[in-house]
């Protein structure tokens, strides 16, 4: 395991691995005061901080937004939707749906 500035499986990080991916970063915005964010501030501030892939894998926080090419998110949906789908191009994301 990489040195991490907390434990990725404690309560600053997936809460004792009950938390993972995307619900972590989640847990890092306000949403009420964080948006308009901007891509770069939020990575400088949060780049080293471990987010739980699987039961088996962690990745930073820089890592998961080097796939992120939008710069500034209006809201929310707008960021949750970019960097799952960024995720997901990356294999960041465990589960896949199947399209009929």
């Amino acid at each position: 395991m990489s040195d991490w500035p907390h434990d990725p499986d404690g309560e600053e990080g997936s809460e004792g691995r009950r938390k993972y991916g995307q619900a972590i970063i989640a847990k890092k915005i306000d949403e009420d005061e964080d948006f308009p964010l901007d891509r770069d501030e939020f990575v400088e501030e949060h780049a080293d901080e471990p987010i739980r892939i699987d039961y088996e894998t962690v990745v930073s926080v820089e890592d998961v937004f080097e796939a992120v090419d939008q710069a500034t998110f209006e809201d929310f949906p707008d960021f949750h939707k970019t960097v799952g789908q960024a995720m997901r191009d990356e294999g960041y994301w465990p589960y896949e749906l199947e399209h009929a």
